[in-house]
């Protein structure tokens, strides 16, 4: 166990879901916070793996949060953290025109290093939940081969993902070079190809940095993201799958473009779409199972 997630898991977390808090340490490039977090458990008395969920510049919403328990429905342990906490930690908003104006202003204020440390600081914390799970079932005799517990289909270990959606998306994508994500899905997140925040060279180029999976969900009528942004992530997504020989390329990273605009997968925006929705989220499940 790394000394971050041992520290992580003295917070034990609440049995049902609920908010938690958890510190970030300051660095050289990060002023130090909390994240106030939404926490959904695992359900159906198993558990698939942890999911960090980030969220669009509208902050922990309902939307987000109902996501959030239904991937807990799924049997995943989520965890819907903010991407503001030094700028606006509470951050609820509806889905408006002067909300996304407020959303995009802090959104400006972010910067690359402090999405990185903010999820470390949650991954490390979601990582303790599940080592300590893992702990009370063994000390239960609800370890391996048991019908509770963690899950360990076909021999694999209990691993932690990570789902975004527009900002949250792109932040997704940089939280996917993280040592302990093992699967990241980025939904619509725009501006990969053309920037990163708090600026430098696109985040796109961290692709080749991604240690584990990265799904794109990009929708073909998102004005958030071009047709040349959409050719350029589809690129380096081919682009990585055939540097890596330690598998076969569609096992690695994965594009998916459905026909619909921005923010189709949100019942609440203008812009939903249900058939791309349920496209996206089976992909999204299917690609979960097959590395969580």
């Amino acid at each position: 166990m790394t000394s971050d997630a041992a520290a992580a898991q003295t917070s034990v977390a609440p049995a049902a879901a609920d908010w938690v808090t958890i510190p970030v340490a300051a660095s050289a490039d990060v002023a130090a916070t909390e994240l106030r977090c939404w926490w959904e458990p695992a359900r159906g008395g198993f558990c698939r793996g942890g999911v960090l969920v980030l969220p669009e510049v509208f902050g922990v919403n309902g939307w987000v949060r109902g996501m959030a328990g239904r991937l807990a429905a799924e049997g995943y342990a989520a965890l819907a953290m903010p991407l503001f906490s030094r700028t606006a930690p509470e951050l609820d908003l509806p889905y408006d025109a002067a909300s996304l104006a407020e959303g995009r202003h802090h959104k400006d204020q972010t910067t690359t290093a402090q999405i990185l440390a903010d999820a470390a600081a949650a991954a490390a914390w979601l990582t303790g939940q599940l080592e300590a799970m893992g702990l009370e079932l063994e000390a239960m005799g609800l370890g391996e081969g048991s019908s509770g517990g963690l899950s360990e289909s076909e021999g694999r270990s209990v691993g932690l993902g990570c789902l975004g959606f527009c900002f949250g998306g792109h932040a997704a994508l940089l939280s996917a070079t993280l040592p302990a994500i093992a699967a990241t899905a980025d939904f619509y997140g725009a501006g990969v190809a053309s920037g990163r925040p708090g600026g430098g060279p696109p985040s796109l180029r961290e692709v080749d940095r991604i240690p584990g999976r990265l799904l794109c969900v990009c929708g073909r009528q998102d004005p958030l993201i071009p047709q040349a942004d959409a050719a350029a992530i589809r690129s380096a997504l081919e682009a990585a799958n055939r540097i890596r020989a330690d598998g076969p390329p569609e096992a690695r990273h994965r594009y998916l473009e459905v026909e619909a605009g921005h923010g189709f997968l949100c019942n609440v925006r203008d812009d939903y779409n249900s058939a791309a929705a349920a496209l996206g989220w089976a992909a999204l499940l299917e690609f979960f199972a097959e590395t969580l």
